[in-house]
């Protein structure tokens, strides 16, 4: 799912090409897209682009009539910048925003449609679609203790959970507990003070370097490239690779349809956490470490 350094990096791309520029027709392929009903689309079509916004990870493009139109890309939708009434082919293509310059065209991969468009009216619109996380770039030291204390949930859960902070999700969150070398099952309010000043410090630069990554890569051209897993990461993606720092072997959580990556070296003091997946299995037979864990796998070729 794209997070805030590529949402961010996707506002600019269109700050750039629709900004100040008439919205002559909406084109909408798919009808699971579309969420709410009033205000009408038609409503937004002949109007002018004044504002562009992110709102955790949806982005946001404000009307001259005061309608918001939020476009949530959830898993595998992306966006991509084409000649005027270029063709929205389901079931890819979800729709199509036409523009005097060019057209911008919403895709999804996928069999499960889950990106989503609402149309709503004025500020108070946006904010009712707000989950109100913590611009973390935005905060001090101070807010972002009282957040991330409030309630007592792993590390990742807090880390990606929009009512908490804002535009951070699986992939950035690796990438981050790793630059902070603590662990993804660290619970939040047993961190010591020092842990929480490491942990917001590597939030505020990992979410800055990638998104001036992320700028560099695309230049002056739209971002067609927008993964979760990019050759830059440390540990996203990355299982059973050398970790850049130690070189041990990069390790890995499953849950659901996530995963979360992390070296046992330098973030859980070499132990292995278990992997939902397979641990009621394996009970107290479960690897304690990346060693051990080598071993079981070598003897179960």
């Amino acid at each position: 799912m794209p997070e805030l350094p590529d949402i961010v990096v996707y506002v600019d791309a269109l700050e750039k090409r629709i900004l100040g520029e008439r919205l002559e027709r909406i084109r909408i392929a798919s009808p699971f897209l579309l969420r709410t009903a009033a205000p009408p689309v038609a409503d937004a079509e002949g109007t002018t682009v004044v504002q562009l916004r992110r709102l955790g990870k949806r982005i946001c493009i404000g009307l001259s009539n005061d309608i918001w139109l939020v476009l949530h890309l959830m898993i595998a939708g992306r966006l991509h910048w084409r000649k005027r009434d270029a063709k929205v082919s389901p079931p890819r293509g979800l729709a199509a925003f036409d523009f005097a310059n060019g057209t911008l065209l919403w895709t999804e991969a996928g069999s499960q449609k889950r990106a989503s468009l609402h149309v709503v009216a004025g500020e108070e619109g946006l904010a009712a679609l707000d989950p109100g996380g913590l611009e973390v770039l935005e905060s001090d030291l101070e807010r972002f203790t009282a957040v991330l204390t409030s309630a007592n949930h792993t590390l990742k859960r807090a880390l990606t959970d929009p009512r908490l902070f804002s535009g951070i999700g699986n992939a950035y969150s690796d990438e981050i507990l790793f630059e902070a070398q603590l662990s993804p099952l660290a619970l939040t309010q047993k961190l010591k003070p020092d842990q929480i000043e490491r942990l917001f410090a590597a939030v505020q630069a990992s979410l800055l370097q990638w998104t001036e990554r992320l700028r560099r890569e695309a230049g002056n051209d739209f971002p067609e490239k927008v993964t979760a897993f990019r050759p830059g990461m440390a540990v996203h993606g990355r299982y059973k690779e050398s970790c850049p720092r130690c070189q041990a072997k990069i390790q890995r959580i499953r849950y659901a349809s996530n995963e979360t990556n992390y070296c046992p070296n330098c973030q859980t003091g070499g132990k292995l956490l278990a992997d939902r997946a397979l641990s009621r299995l394996l009970r107290e037979d479960w690897p304690k470490t990346p060693e051990e864990m080598e071993l079981l796998t070598r003897e179960r070729r």
